[in-house]
């Protein structure tokens, strides 16, 4: 009986395909579904009739907005694929994804290579320790060139890329691949048939013969038993080749490059050999472990029930749990633990998902990936586990949004009634965040960009219809000390009858160095303490910490968050009656703030690099735009005809830049961004923080 349950955890892949905007994600989501006869007709983001890209945004912008779930079947594996957001304002949904897949496909332009946020899409499953292999797509295009691609793979992304495809044809006249494990032809027709494998063209045999010879070379130097057969044989056999290959991608020391174009059908079916072949299956990844305790549960469909929600989502026929099953197994109608909410819930039914159409299911097992109907509170990043054998487990990151609208419905009978679609919006996308500005009395919808505020309040506006305002974005400024002070003193005394306060505190403040600060200027804080003798006592100490960073929640520039500081206890002293910990936690937040009011403060803005796309005979006009936003250029390039600039820009300098660099280009322009931190701003107070 166990045995039979391992064949059958063995033959599941869970894997998530992450790549750059545009750079053929979705459509090999597409030709995965074709070839595996889950569909039986090809569709198009042109033509807005892709399976995942099912919402009606995601159509009209022809880009995936959302991530999506399907579910497929290949060489009697089931694999259970996630089709993730290449914009950077929906990264967010990519690290959710990430957090419950066991391995991934990395699509890469034939033509650009490595873009910008396919570099932030590799460092996220960097993170989370996702082995993945490669896929070159887009071969067909004028200007595509693999080897080219695998260059800045291997130079921007630092892996080892193991080349297994030597492309047949070029560009246009691209018609297939060489397979260098088993030295055969793969080649497809023009009406999308299935591949037809044959010999190696003569023409290319010695190229063939050479690549497939760095190839062992590459392997044997990283894995032993690879190296031992190499040096008894001075050659290794597609067996082990192929498991060395596994091994590696497995342990991330090397990553399988595969090549292709999606579009044109050519190069899937070895996509998904790949993808059985080289990718984990639940049995070979490690146990999740709990956060507290850590308590390990392992693929074991026996064992006591653990999963965690990655994605809720509510539609027409009601509220969508999307769970990753971890261990034990799921059955309608069984009740499971909430860790978040501390409440019991029950199934009320399970679901094979397939983008925005569900199969029912009669039970989860360990290691499926389902939707799950009937939980009332469960949000993204909760654990649930058996009522009998709680777990929590770690919930992927949430990132701190960056930009902000002001949002009102236009009649005040309409005003509950935003309130509740925010706050569904909210449940549903964690990176957005709700809330009321306490001075104005606005309500501020903050996320991770412009065009993800623009997103979640047309869907407002589509799923309720409801008018709704939209003020100007707005970025969230920071404040950090550019010059420090030393031996501030500050008392507290209040005595108003009975036990007093009474606390003493002398502290020095220094903004942080870089390396202590982190990423990005002025991050963090760090609280130490130098007194000695017990003039403070060690819980007094907490305290003052405590009170110190009550006072980081507003500068006295004009109210941004503080951050990128040091701040020391020197000395202090206590009373023998009237000192408590709240009379030292108010010591350290006063005295902290008129600290800070006789610090030099630097006001931080967000930054973001951009890489701007556009035509050669446009550069001069796109860099004297990006100067007057105030944009550092740090790299340019030329690729398949176009230029690449790069720069790094205020955030609150990009609000409309796409529709200005559209006009400077006759739109053939095209930018994306992605945050960098935070660098001191000009602007000596932030009106668009209040």
């Amino acid at each position: 009986m166990r045995n039979n349950l391992d064949r059958q955890l063995s033959a599941v892949r869970n894997l998530g395909i992450l790549a750059h905007v545009d750079a053929g994600k979705t459509t090999v989501t597409e030709r995965i579904l074709y070839a595996t006869g889950t569909t039986h007709k090809r569709g198009e983001v042109h033509d807005g009739t892709t399976v995942t890209d099912f919402d009606p945004q995601e159509r009209d912008r022809g880009i995936t907005i959302f991530a999506a779930a399907v579910s497929c079947e290949w060489a009697g594996h089931r694999i259970n694929l996630i089709d993730t957001p290449g914009h950077v304002d929906f990264a967010d949904e990519v690290e959710r994804s990430l957090r419950v897949l066991d391995g991934a496909v990395a699509v890469f332009d034939a033509v650009a290579g490595v873009e910008p946020q396919s570099e932030s899409v590799w460092r996220q499953a960097d993170r989370h320790g996702v082995p993945r292999i490669a896929f070159v797509n887009k071969m067909d295009r004028v200007g595509a060139d693999l080897d080219t691609a695998v260059a800045s793979i291997r130079d921007r992304l630092h892996p080892v890329p193991l080349v297994v495809h030597l492309p047949i044809g070029a560009e246009d006249g691209f018609t297939g691949v060489v397979d260098l494990l088993r030295m055969r032809a793969l080649t497809w027709s023009d009406d999308g048939g299935a591949a037809v494998e044959g010999d190696v063209p003569e023409d290319l045999l010695a190229e063939a013969l050479r690549r497939r010879r760095l190839l062992e070379e590459a392997v044997a130097e990283r894995h032993p038993a690879a190296l031992e057969e190499f040096c008894d044989r001075e050659t290794l056999s597609a067996g082990t080749l192929a498991a060395a290959l596994r091994d590696l991608t497995r342990t991330g020391d090397g990553v399988v490059v595969l090549c292709g174009s999606a579009y044109r059908n050519r190069g899937v079916e070895p996509l998904l050999d790949a993808v059985v072949a080289y990718l984990p299956s639940p049995l070979d990844v490690p146990p999740v472990r709990g956060v507290s305790g850590g308590e390990e549960r392992t693929a074991d469909p026996s064992a006591p029930f653990a999963a965690l929600a990655f994605k809720v989502a509510a539609t027409a026929t009601g509220r969508l749990t999307c769970l990753r099953v971890y261990s034990g197994t799921i059955e309608k109608g069984d009740a499971v633990w909430d860790s978040g909410a501390g409440r019991t819930e029950r199934i009320g039914r399970i679901l094979r998902v397939q983008a925005d159409r569900h199969a029912g299911l009669e039970r989860a097992v360990a290691g499926d990936i389902v939707a799950v109907v009937g939980l009332k509170s469960a949000r993204a990043g909760s654990t649930l586990s058996a009522p009998d054998a709680p777990v929590v487990l770690e919930p992927p990151g949430v990132a701190e949004p960056v930009v902000s609208v002001a949002v009102e419905a236009r009649t005040g009978s309409d005003t509950d009634r935003l309130a509740v679609a925010l706050a569904r919006l909210a449940e549903e996308d964690p990176s957005l965040v709700v809330r009321t500005d306490p001075e104005t009395g606005q309500t501020v919808l903050s996320g991770m960009g412009e065009l993800h505020l623009e997103v979640a309040v047309e869907k407002i506006r589509r799923s309720l219809g409801l008018d709704v305002q939209v003020g100007r974005p707005r970025v969230t400024y920071r404040e950090t000390v550019g010059r420090g002070v030393s031996g501030v003193v500050f008392r507290h005394v209040k005595q108003d009858g009975g036990a007093g306060q009474f606390a003493h505190v002398v502290l020095d403040i220094e903004p942080l160095g870089a390396d202590e600060a982190g990423e990005g200027a002025g991050a963090g804080f760090v609280f130490r303490s130098t007194v000695v003798g017990g003039r403070v006592p060690h819980e007094y100490v907490r305290a003052v910490e405590a009170g110190c960073r009550d006072a980081l929640a507003e500068g006295p520039l004009g109210g941004p968050q503080v951050t990128g500081l040091r701040v020391t206890l020197t000395d202090g002293a206590t009373h023998v009656k009237d000192s408590s910990e709240t009379a030292f936690r108010t010591a350290g937040r006063l005295g902290l703030r008129e600290a800070l009011r006789a610090c030099a403060m630097v006001l931080l803005e967000p930054v973001v690099e951009v890489a701007v796309t556009v035509p050669e005979d446009a550069v001069g006009g796109v860099l004297g735009d990006l100067a007057a936003r105030r944009g550092r250029v740090t790299d340019s390039a030329v690729r398949g005809g176009s230029a690449v600039v790069t720069a790094t820009v205020p955030l609150a300098e990009l609000f409309g830049y796409a529709t200005r660099l559209r006009s400077r280009t006759q739109g053939r322009g095209t930018f994306s961004a992605r945050p960098t931190g935070y660098a001191p701003s000009p602007t000596p107070t932030p009106a668009t923080t209040r």
